[in-house]
C-alpha cells in the first residue's frame, strides 16, 4: 500500500503565509460566495423597496393635502354666500395654485377659477418636451410596472362638464370628500378632489396638477442608480476577487489533471496551495496526495510485474531444461532425478503463482472488510497451538507470553492477522537453530497493542531491515532448498499490518543476544 500523505498542519500553514489574505485562509469558500451574493442582491432589493415606499409616501400626503385644502375651500365658500363666491374662487385658485371648478346639483358648471383669473399653472405639451423627457417617461412606466402599481386613468376633458370626473357625484352621493388621482399626458399626478359645498347641493371640485412628485420620484431614482451602480461594482470586484481565488487555482489543478491522464510526464507537480485553509486548499492537497498515491500504485505494479516476470522465468527456465533432456537420457537414475527437478519446479511455479495472486488481491479485500473485535492474546495462541499440530515448528519450542495488564484488543479482520502471525513464525522457525526457542510477547501501552516475534537466528542486519520487506527479496538459510519461499511472505504480512493502521518492523532482541525480533504494533482497541 502506499504510505498515506499527511497534509500540513493548519497552523503551520498560516505562521508561514503570515498576514497574506488571512481572512481568506480563515472563512470557508461556502460563507464568502453567499457573503458576495447576498450582499448584492440586497442592497438592489432594498433601494427598490425604498424608491416604492417613497413614491407611495409621496402620494399619500398629497391625497390628505388635496381632501383637507378642497373642505377648506367649501368652508370658506359657504362662509362668503352666492354673491362672493366667485371672488373667492379666483383668490384661492391663484394663491394655492389650483384649479377650483363649483358645479351645481345637477351636474352643471357654474364657476372655473382659471376662467375668473389667469391659469396658475399649465400642463406641459409632450410633444414639444426633449427626448431624455420621453426615455424618463417610459422609464416611469417601466418602474410602475416592475412594483405592480395600481393602473392610473389618464386627465382627459371631453364634454367639459361633472361626467368627466366620476368623483363629482360620488362625492355629492357619499356627501364626502373623494381624491382620485390621474395622470396628465407628461405622466405628471393631477389630483383632484371632490367634496360637497353646503345644503344646496353644490359640489366643489378642487384640481392639482403635482410634477414635483413625479421630479422626486425621478430623483430618488437617480439615488436608486447610483446605489445600483456602486453594487454593481461592488460585484463585479468581488466576483474578479473569487475568479482569482476560485478559478485560478481550479485551472490550475485542471490542467495538472490533464498532464496524470495524458500520462506524459513521469512525475507530474500538481499545487498544492499550502496557503490556503478552505476548500480549494483541501482540494488541492487531496488531489495532490491522490496524485501521488496513483503514480506510487503504478510504479508499484510495473515493479510487481517485472518481479513476476523474473521470479517466473526461473522455474520455467529450469522446468523446460529438464523436460528436454528427459528425451536424451536413457541412465533409469538421472532420468529419475530430472523428473524430481520438474516435479520441484512445478511446485515452485505453483507457489509463486499462489503467493502472487494473494499479494495482489489483498488491498482490494482488506478495502472492503468489516473490521471486528480481535484478542490478539488468544489468536496468537490459537495459532501456535494450531502449528504445533500440523508440526510446522518443526522442533522449536514457541513461548508465548502476556506482559501488562491491558486487554491487547486491536480492531482488525482475524483470518488476515492470522496469516501475518503465520508468515512471522514461519520466517522465525526457518532462521532458528534446531530446538532454539522462538519467544512471542504481547502486551498493550499507550492506545498501542504491540506484539513481538523473537528468534535466535543470525539476525538482520541494520542495511538490510527494510529489504526484507520487499516483494520477492529472499534472504533464506543455507541449508534451505532454493525455491522453497516465494519472497513475498513478509512483503505480504507488512501489508495486511499497514492496513490495519499499525506498523511492522525489524528490532534487535531485547535481551542484546543474537537474532531478530519482529515487532507488530496495532491501535488499541477501546473498552
Amino acid at each position: 500500500m502506499a504510505p498515506a500523505i499527511p497534509l500540513p498542519n493548519p497552523e503551520a500553514v498560516a505562521r508561514t503565509v503570515g498576514g497574506r489574505l488571512f481572512w481568506t485562509r480563515r472563512t470557508s469558500l461556502t460563507a464568502r460566495i453567499l457573503a458576495v451574493n447576498i450582499f448584492a442582491v440586497a442592497l438592489l432589493a432594498g433601494s427598490l423597496f425604498y424608491l416604492d415606499s417613497y413614491r407611495n409616501q409621496l402620494l399619500a400626503a398629497r391625497f390628505k393635502q388635496a381632501s383637507s385644502e378642497a373642505e377648506i375651500v367649501a368652508d370658506a365658500l359657504r362662509s362668503a354666500g352666492p354673491a362672493q363666491r366667485r371672488s373667492v374662487l379666483a383668490a384661492i385658485g391663484k394663491a394655492q395654485r389650483l384649479r377650483l371648478r363649483l358645479y351645481s346639483p345637477k351636474g352643471r358648471l357654474l364657476a372655473d377659477s382659471f376662467a375668473l383669473a389667469p391659469p396658475s399653472f399649465q400642463f406641459r405639451d409632450p410633444t414639444r418636451q426633449p427626448w431624455l423627457e420621453h426615455a424618463a417617461q417610459e422609464l416611469d412606466k417601466g418602474m410602475d410596472a416592475l412594483f405592480g402599481a395600481p393602473s392610473v386613468p389618464p386627465y382627459r376633458e371631453r364634454t367639459g362638464t361633472s361626467a368627466d370626473f366620476p368623483e363629482i357625484a360620488e362625492a355629492r352621493d357619499n356627501d364626502r370628500s373623494v381624491v382620485v388621482q390621474r395622470y396628465a399626458a407628461d405622466r405628471t399626478p393631477v389630483i383632484t378632489a371632490a367634496t360637497p359645498v353646503g345644503e344646496d347641493g353644490l359640489i366643489l371640485l378642487s384640481l392639482r396638477n403635482a410634477p414635483d412628485i413625479t421630479q422626486s420620484v425621478r430623483d430618488a431614482r437617480q439615488t436608486l442608480a447610483i446605489i445600483v451602480a456602486i453594487a454593481l461594482l461592488f460585484s463585479i470586484l468581488l466576483s474578479l476577487f473569487l475568479a482569482r481565488t476560485i478559478v485560478q487555482p481550479l485551472r490550475a489543478l485542471v490542467r495538472a489533471a490533464v498532464r496524470v491522464r495524458l500520462g506524459r510526464d513521469r512525475e507530474v507537480v500538481v499545487p498544492r496551495l499550502p496557503e490556503r485553509r478552505d476548500e480549494i486548499g483541501l482540494l488541492a492537497r487531496a488531489f495532490s496526495d491522490m496524485t501521488t498515491a496513483l503514480r506510487q500504485r503504478i510504479d508499484a505494479v510495473e515493479s510487481f510485474a517485472a518481479d513476476v516476470a523474473h521470479e517466473i522465468k526461473n522455474p520455467l527456465a529450469s522446468l523446460r531444461s529438464a523436460l528436454e533432456s528427459l528425451e536424451k537420457v536413457e541412465d533409469p537414475e538421472l532420468r529419475h532425478r530430472l523428473t524430481a527437478i520438474a516435479a520441484h519446479d512445478v511446485r515452485r511455479i505453483d507457489r509463486l503463482v499462489t503467493e502472487i495472486a494473494d499479494a495482489s488481491r489483498i488491498d482490494a479485500e482488506l478495502s472492503r472488510t468489516a473490521f471486528e473485535p480481535v484478542d490478539l492474546p488468544a489468536l496468537i495462541e490459537a495459532v501456535v497451538h494450531g502449528r504445533e499440530q500440523r508440526g510446522a515448528n518443526r522442533d522449536c519450542p514457541i513461548e508465548v507470553r502476556r506482559e501488562g495488564h491491558g486487554a491487547c484488543r486491536v480492531a482488525g479482520d482475524p483470518a488476515r492477522l492470522e496469516r501475518v502471525l503465520e508468515n512471522l513464525l514461519d520466517n522465525a522457525v526457518s532462521f532458528s537453530p534446531p530446538r532454539s526457542p522462538i519467544e512471542v510477547a504481547v502486551c498493550e501501552y499507550d492506545g498501542l497493542v504491540e506484539a513481538d516475534v523473537s528468534d535466535h537466528g543470525p539476525g538482520i542486519a541494520p542495511d538490510a531491515r527494510e529489504k526484507v520487506f520487499e516483494r520477492f527479496h529472499s534472504l533464506r538459510p543455507a541449508d534451505e532448498d532454493f525455491g522453497s519461499h516465494s519472497g513475498l511472505g513478509l512483503a505480504i504480512a507488512r501489508t495486511i499490518v499497514e492496513a490495519h493502521d499499525g506498523t511492522l518492523a525489524v528490532h534487535d532482541r531485547s535481551d542484546g543476544t543474537a537474532g531478530a525480533r519482529l515487532v507488530i504494533t496495532l491501535p488499541a482497541l477501546g473498552e
